[in-house]
């Protein structure tokens, strides 16, 4: 796309924009001679793939010492503040469900009769044949929740992620976001095509340092941050990266997807925690799948925006609309989140509890601001999956998060708090793993034991 084909207003220049940036069908090229057959090679094997080496490697590590499996768990109930496995309640730490909304009958109602009405699936493109009422309504209901003219959602939250950085950007932009930004994130920068520059985690300072010495290189500029960050359970100074975007002629978007229900005095988000007005920020983007007790992603802005990402992002032309039981309950969801904002003061004091009484033990629990999301900072990878196997020993489901999804040295138990967690939940959870932990520490090396064990 140049600067000349890019629409500047008006529903026939988006379209004739819309159909230059999908092209027409290329030209057939003329009949070739049948290339020459290539030499046999042996056949390939999936197993020979690096990354299925490693993790093989990974988990006869883990044999050796008597490790269960963390992940891929199946739950025989609702998750929520406990859940059952393998026939056991346990106290839950894994569930994003921070309001506890998930089951919540006006939520659940919902989603039984849009089945009703409905079915299951929207069976289609909405660009096609697959509009429903409920997607306008869940749009309708994002948009006014931040203050903005329009909203497009989407039936994954990495695919919204992904598919709009992806639309928006493309080579001789550039994209600055965040160092702990989201996969989903770094992967549509990585599609777009744009320039992709990283600063220190919420260091405004790193950031303008970067927008002074490169933003006159590029067209376009989109600057990325999140709300609440879900490895580390910080947020941003939003006031300041405002400031950055306006000064520097840049977009400003914002992941929120664990900041709604969870950031502010109503869990509005990231804007109510900062008291900034939410139409100072670009892109609002956030999913259905925490709060929301369901599942999809959204983008809420301008007008010509979401008209914009509705005809060209691919996660949204390309793919079936959200399933309308969804939608239903996620607008269901954010209605009582509005109207019940209890449930975000409950879930703050229990995230503060968890918080002081993790500190009062001596355990590192990083920059986290006690809001949903608190890590209990490990070490090695091996150490944090064997604290966690100790703790679903107990009774306890935490899940360890491990290289590569943080650095080596910083893998951690990741704790997810809920407004429905009782007081005495959080309090026992914290001293078995305080208790755990330093059992684990009195055993000395892991690498130690491991090697002890094959001699």
């Amino acid at each position: 796309m140049t600067g000349s084909t890019k629409p500047s207003g008006g529903r026939e220049a988006l379209a004739g924009f819309v159909a230059a940036r999908l092209g027409k069908a290329p030209a057939r090229p003329a009949p070739a001679r049948p290339a020459p057959k290539p030499a046999l090679v042996p056949a390939q094997d999936f197993e020979t793939l690096p990354g299925y080496k490693e993790l093989k490697l990974q988990r006869s590590a883990a044999d050796l010492i008597g490790l269960g499996n963390p992940f891929f768990r199946v739950h025989d109930a609702k998750a929520g503040a406990t859940t059952r496995i393998d026939g056991e309640t346990l106290i839950n730490f894994s569930s994003y469900d921070y309001l506890g909304l998930n089951g919540h009958p006006e939520v659940s109602g919902a989603a039984q009769e849009a089945l009703a009405a409905f079915g299951t699936s929207a069976s289609a493109s909405r660009v096609v044949a697959g509009e429903r009422p409920g997607h306008l309504a869940l749009e309708r209901a994002l948009a006014a929740h931040y203050g903005t003219e329009a909203c497009v959602a989407m039936v994954s939250g990495h695919a919204t992620n992904v598919a709009t950085i992806a639309a928006l950007m493309e080579p001789g932009d550039v994209i600055y976001h965040d160092a702990l930004i989201h996969n989903s994130v770094v992967t549509g920068a990585q599609l777009s095509g744009a320039q992709r520059r990283s600063f220190a985690h919420n260091d405004i300072a790193a950031l303008e340092a970067l927008l002074h010495a490169t933003r006159h290189e590029h067209r376009r500029a989109l600057i990325i941050i999140e709300g609440l960050y879900s490895m580390d359970g910080d947020a941003p100074d939003l006031a300041g990266f405002v400031a950055l975007k306006e000064r520097y002629g840049a977009w400003l978007m914002v992941d929120d997807a664990h900041g709604l229900g969870v950031l502010g005095r109503d869990g509005h988000g990231l804007h109510e925690h900062c008291d900034v007005d939410p139409r100072a920020v670009d892109i609002w983007m956030g999913t259905l799948s925490k709060t929301l007790s369901s599942c999809g992603g959204y983008v809420a802005g301008c007008a010509p925006l979401v008209e914009y990402l509705k005809c060209t992002a691919g996660g949204f032309v390309y793919s079936v609309g959200l399933s309308p039981p969804l939608a239903a309950a996620a607008t269901a969801s954010l209605a009582v989140m509005r109207r019940e904002p209890e449930r975000v003061e409950r879930l703050r004091r229990n995230g503060n509890l968890f918080l002081a009484e993790a500190r009062a033990r001596g355990l590192d629990t990083g920059f986290s601001l006690g809001l949903a999301v608190v890590p209990v900072i490990i070490g090695d990878s091996l150490k944090a999956v064997t604290l966690s196997d100790r703790l679903f020993k107990r009774g306890i489901n935490v899940q360890p998060i491990i290289h590569p999804a943080v650095p080596e040295r910083s893998s951690r138990l990741r704790f997810f708090l809920t407004s429905e967690h009782t007081p005495e939940q959080i309090r026992t959870t914290v001293a078995v793993l305080a208790e755990e932990a330093e059992e684990l520490n009195r055993g000395g090396s892991l690498v130690e034991r491991l090697m002890a064990r094959r001699s």
